[in-house]
């Protein structure tokens, strides 16, 4: 690995990892509705979801799929679909108040699973990879799809980082909007009104 193209593409990780985006709003959204604990557990899940689409840029298998309408509209709305889901079941729970102790048992195994689906039904995630790890690429050194998978690996390790402290810190602002009564009692509507925006902008964004 070329070790100033490695540091260049780090830096450009996390700037990329730190911009509004799915990922991070989907984060964001559960830490602040249940706590930080479920947070980590989502974004757990959609690290591990990484993983698929690294390997997938890395072979060339994204290609593939950009190349194919039908594959990329399938996925695409198939995951646009699963965050409206979600979005619906928060607001039907929107009359549900929420009272830090009173809390029921968090599945965070669940979380885990809605954070893989979630990354997996997103194929921009692959062709973002298959857009960007090729450019820091050094060829001369051989072995491109090993140096992508990488760059990938070290990609996921800095988001997972980036997610599990904005995790904790979504959890704060969880705790100062509880203590405003008004807005405690919406939490919920709050929650599914921004996943149901995640799921808009990915159904009608360009391919």
């Amino acid at each position: 690995m070329d070790f100033t193209l490695t540091m260049s593409f780090l830096g450009v990780a996390i700037l990329l990892t730190l911009m509004p985006g799915p990922d991070i709003l989907f984060v964001i959204a559960q830490s602040i509705s249940q706590n930080k604990k479920a947070g980590i557990a989502t974004a757990l899940g959609l690290c591990s979801g990484l993983i698929v689409h690294i390997t997938a840029a890395a072979l060339g298998i994204s290609a593939l799929v950009y190349q194919s309408a039908l594959a990329f509209a399938v996925v695409k709305y198939a995951g646009a679909a699963y965050l409206l889901y979600l979005a619906w079941q928060s607001w039907k729970e929107k009359e549900v108040g929420f009272v830090i102790g009173d809390q029921k048992p968090l599945e965070y195994k669940a979380l885990y699973k809605k954070g893989i689906l979630m990354n997996l039904l997103n194929p921009k995630v692959s062709l973002f990879f298959l857009a960007l790890l090729p450019q820091f690429v050094n060829k001369s050194l051989g072995h491109v799809s090993l140096q992508m998978f990488v760059l990938g690996i070290i990609f996921l390790v800095q988001a997972l980082l980036i997610f599990v402290i904005v995790s904790v810190f979504s959890e704060k602002l969880r705790h100062i909007l509880l203590a405003n009564h008004f807005i405690a009692k919406r939490i919920n509507v709050m929650k599914g009104l921004l996943l149901g925006w995640i799921g808009i902008q990915i159904a009608f964004s360009e391919k």
